[in-house]
């Protein structure tokens, strides 16, 4: 278990991140179609998971748009941005916002939230995912992950970006 604030309130995850180095863990989410996607529908590719609570608040959809612009320009490279949120909902903000770089999959009807450690257990937030980045690289393994210790601060994007770019 991870203990992580919101709005300057203790609240504790599921778990914690899978550790820099380790083999990702197999997951399935459900994409904007309602179908299953996994961890092997992406194999070869690195991947940035981009995980929060829900598109409908401001850091979180601000995570998306900066992820959206950034991944534009990457090789090789999917960034995967994962919550709770329905596929609809998920539809509806790229839609309305243009975002079109970025693969938006819900943890609805998975076990997501768990397996990597990010499911939060207790507070306002409970039964939503924390705010996290997982980066994993072509061959599946972890090389970048960050818990962000406060849920409504943005991710260290630079940093998670800089293990792919090099």
């Amino acid at each position: 278990m991870s203990t992580v604030t919101f709005k300057g309130n203790p609240v504790n995850t599921s778990g914690s991140l899978p550790a820099v180095g380790t083999n990702a863990a197999e997951f399935t989410l459900t994409g904007g179609d309602l179908s299953e996607k996994s961890l092997a529908d992406f194999k070869g590719k690195n991947l940035i998971l981009n995980i929060f609570p829900s598109v409908n608040t401001g850091v979180c959809a601000q995570s998306v748009r900066k992820f959206n612009q950034e991944a534009a320009g990457l090789d090789n490279t999917v960034v995967l941005c994962v919550s709770k949120d329905l596929p609809f909902a998920q539809a509806q903000f790229c839609g309305a916002e243009g975002i079109s770089n970025v693969v938006m999959l819900s943890d609805f009807r998975t076990d997501f939230g768990n397996q990597y450690g990010v499911l939060l257990t207790d507070g306002p937030l409970r039964g939503l995912l924390s705010r996290a980045i997982v980066v994993i690289n072509p061959e599946g393994k972890i090389v970048y992950e960050e818990q962000v210790p406060e849920i409504a601060q943005e991710p260290d994007y630079a940093s998670a970006l800089k293990v792919i770019k090099g």
